[in-house]
């Protein structure tokens, strides 16, 4: 964290004690990860769906099993497998015998926090459910609809490397995620402490020692804080510049849409409120830039087989674009 040495506009104090407290609850258990955290944190506050890829045993879903626990927050997992039925996850009607009428049974998606497991097992029939929810958090069965509680989050798990029984996610449903995270395989020193902590807890992960620190209603109160942050008109056409790079850039195929600028400013100002600021610096675009624009874009077929990746082509980019003062 920035040390805070100005005044601000906006009282962040709550707020980033918070942080702090969220980031200490997770670290009783999870060594390193930091930049994960931070951005699964910032697209809370941001009100975004975060795509989580990462080989097996890296503490994906473990992360994200933690972070809901640190909301007192209804929370929900959802393994996705190839035999899964939109109903699975929206709920169905059933019929009530002793009222001689439908009755809607709520699905696993009716929470505040939702984890999907391998999200890329499902086929597109069940991947589709999700758009409504993601999109206008709310959920249409039989003619009727249902608004979802805020906060609604989705946290999908995926695994880059195995490809047998999995379906490629759409762009349309890509675009729906806020942030993709890649989790990397931790640091030899992160790795002997990982080995250590859970040598000296006798074997045993207990998610139990976590502790909630923020309910729905603070939830609502920092968000608030977080979308009335001041961002200069040079960085918003700053952000501007770097999306619209993305449709004008010969490396890549398609570009990102409009949501992702507006997906960079509002995770900026997360990451801003975060450090303590009230004010959006070039900075915090550059830090959620990558995350937020990397799933959007597509490679060219010869970039591909160049072995070139999306979030180098965005990270160029950034680099190429003048940064305002």
């Amino acid at each position: 964290m920035e040390e805070q040495v100005f005044q601000n506009r906006v009282d962040l104090s709550g707020l980033q004690q918070a942080v702090n407290s969220i980031k200490q609850e997770v670290g009783k258990i999870i060594v390193g990860q930091n930049d994960m955290i931070e951005l699964l944190i910032a697209a809370i506050l941001a009100d975004g769906h975060v795509l989580i890829e990462g080989v097996p045993g890296v503490a994906k879903t473990l992360t994200a099993k933690l972070l809901s626990r640190t909301m007192s927050v209804d929370f929900s997992r959802i393994q996705f497998t190839p035999d899964l039925m939109p109903s699975d996850i929206l709920g169905t009607s059933i019929f009530n015998l002793k009222t001689s009428d439908f009755e809607f049974k709520k699905g696993p998606l009716f929470s505040n926090i939702v984890l999907i497991d391998e999200i890329n097992r499902a086929p597109a029939k069940t991947q589709s459910a999700l758009f409504e929810a993601m999109e206008e958090r709310q959920i249409t069965i039989d003619g009727k609809t249902y608004p979802l509680a805020p906060p609604f989050i989705v946290l999908a798990t995926q695994n880059p490397i195995e490809q047998e029984g999995t379906y490629r996610l759409p762009e349309a449903q890509l675009d729906r995620f806020i942030f993709k995270i890649e989790v990397d395989y931790p640091s030899l020193d992160d790795e002997i402490k990982i080995i250590s902590e859970y040598h000296s807890r006798k074997n045993t992960v207990d998610i139990n020692s976590v502790n909630a620190v923020m309910n729905a209603a603070n939830v609502k109160e920092y968000r608030a804080k977080v979308s009335s942050l001041h961002i200069d008109a040079n960085l918003i056409s700053y952000i501007a510049k770097i999306v619209n790079q993305t449709r004008n850039n010969s490396s890549l195929y398609l570009g990102a849409s409009p949501r992702a600028s507006l997906s960079i400013l509002s995770t900026a100002k997360a990451i801003a409120a975060m450090n303590g600021r009230d004010f959006v610096t070039p900075d915090d675009i550059k830090f959620t830039a990558i995350p937020v624009l990397k799933h959007r874009v597509m490679l060219t077929p010869e970039k591909e087989m160049e072995g070139i990746t999306a979030a180098e082509v965005v990270k160029q980019i950034i680099e190429t674009i003048e940064v305002p003062r």
